[in-house]
């Protein structure tokens, strides 16, 4: 049986609860036997400067240490220049050859796909598995994965069931910086790091 491997790329500036439910929903719903998850390095498609790397490499490490199967890799912080998701999987693809690579994105990344950096060869290397939550039937702009609209078409998806969970980064560090609690959103490390490390309390 081909290794089933994961790639769950993200700023996890911090990372909160969401995203430890949707890794653990991946590593159950599609049978991944390793989950590498990325934070991004260069972000040339966010208008914010991202904390210092050190400090979302170890929030990420905090946040998924009791996740079995989640591996924290920090190869995109290591690349000089922009960050791209093609060199990433084509990398994986070298290092585990003939194993299946599944993308893990959120309904409004998998709608932007064409707009990434040679987005048809992420299709033709990686199932984009994309996090559908249980309230998107009410949204008509959520992406379904069971029939991709051109030019997506000709990409394999398959549906992530998530529960609806309104967490945002962005929330997290204004309720930081606005003295605000911040324990029912992120891991209990997380929590403690961000407080240790003085992170979010200027704008």
């Amino acid at each position: 049986m081909a290794l089933r491997i994961g790639v769950f790329g993200g700023a996890f500036d911090p990372p909160h609860l969401a995203h430890v439910a949707l890794a653990r929903a991946a590593l159950a719903q599609l049978q991944l036997d390793r989950l590498h998850a990325l934070p991004t390095g260069h972000a040339w498609h966010k208008a914010r400067t991202l904390s210092a790397a050190e400090h979302r490499l170890a929030m990420a490490r905090q946040a998924f240490e009791d996740c079995a199967g989640v591996v924290v890799d920090d190869r995109e912080l290591r690349r000089a220049g922009p960050t791209y998701t093609i060199d990433t999987l084509v990398a994986l693809q070298a290092e585990y050859p003939g194993a299946q690579l599944h993308l893990l994105l959120g309904s409004d990344q998998a709608l932007a796909l064409p707009r990434w950096h040679r987005w048809q060869e992420i299709l033709q290397i990686a199932i984009i598995s994309v996090a559908s939550r249980d309230d998107d039937a009410n949204h008509p702009d959520a992406f379904d994965p069971d029939h991709p609209a051109p030019p997506l078409g000709g990409g394999r998806f398959q549906r992530l069931q998530v529960a609806a969970m309104p967490h945002s980064a962005t929330d997290i560090r204004a309720r930081v910086q606005a003295g605000l609690g911040i324990d029912h959103l992120v891991p209990a490390g997380v929590a403690r790091y961000i407080e240790q490390h003085h992170l979010y309390l200027s704008a």
